[in-house]
């Protein structure tokens, strides 16, 4: 089957189950970023994955990876962390400097390019994207980012610039979306890192149908607003 090219006057996604099994969900290529066709994408189970050289590629793996907040899995070690660090978490204090760090940290290079950032930068200031932020004193030591829906967030990026900061600024997202009624991370493709924090793997139809279930579920509002995160429990 030839890879759907998406007009560039329409938002419009084709349906899911046309998605190549190789490479795995690969589902359409073209568009573009606007905010409108971002949040089209992931009511509808699509992001956005791509190197920056290329042409913009959409995607909606089977199997799908998500983490259950519940079920986040915290070592003994970091439990002790938990309980003794003087780290400050925070919501929606920093996103651009976020995600920046998340598109500059990283080894393997980043598919996050600027034009990328602008594009969530924009949901950010719609309300729609969000991040956590780590801090040591005033210093941004880690955090992560993306996208709220309903009672979904897909989670995007993360970064950590000191030993257990990126797991904290999980750790603390949880805690906060289950107390808000959140009830599940999507992580889009399992990894060693995200497997070993709880994450598993589930059918893309399974998916989509607690997709269909929690996107329509609202949360709180201030669920979202910009504060410090209390993450002891």
């Amino acid at each position: 089957m030839p890879l759907i090219q998406l007009s560039p006057h329409s938002i419009e996604f084709p349906p899911i189950d046309l998605a190549l099994d190789d490479p795995n969900g690969l589902l359409a290529l073209g568009g573009d970023l606007s905010p409108e066709r971002l949040k089209n994408a992931y009511w509808n189970g699509i992001f956005p994955w791509f190197s920056p050289d290329d042409p913009i590629l959409w995607w909606s793996p089977d199997p799908r990876a998500v983490l259950f907040p519940s079920e986040l899995h915290v070592s003994r070690s970091m439990n002790k962390f938990i309980r003794r660090t003087t780290f400050q978490v925070t919501l929606n204090h920093a996103f651009a400097q976020v995600i920046n760090a998340c598109a500059s940290e990283r080894d393997e290079g980043t598919w996050i390019a600027p034009k990328m950032q602008q594009a969530y930068l924009q949901l950010h200031q719609q309300g729609v994207a969000h991040s956590v932020e780590v801090w040591q004193g005033e210093a941004l030591i880690g955090g992560l980012y993306g996208i709220a829906q309903g009672a979904m967030f897909c989670g995007e990026s993360m970064f950590s610039r000191e030993s257990n900061a990126s797991k904290l600024a999980l750790y603390a997202l949880c805690q906060h979306f289950l107390g808000y009624g959140g009830q599940l991370i999507d992580c889009q493709i399992l990894n060693d890192h995200t497997a070993s924090l709880g994450a598993v793997e589930i059918s893309r139809q399974d998916y989509q149908q607690r997709l269909l279930a929690l996107r329509d579920t609202p949360l709180p509002a201030p669920c979202w607003q910009s504060q410090i995160l209390d993450f002891m429990f």
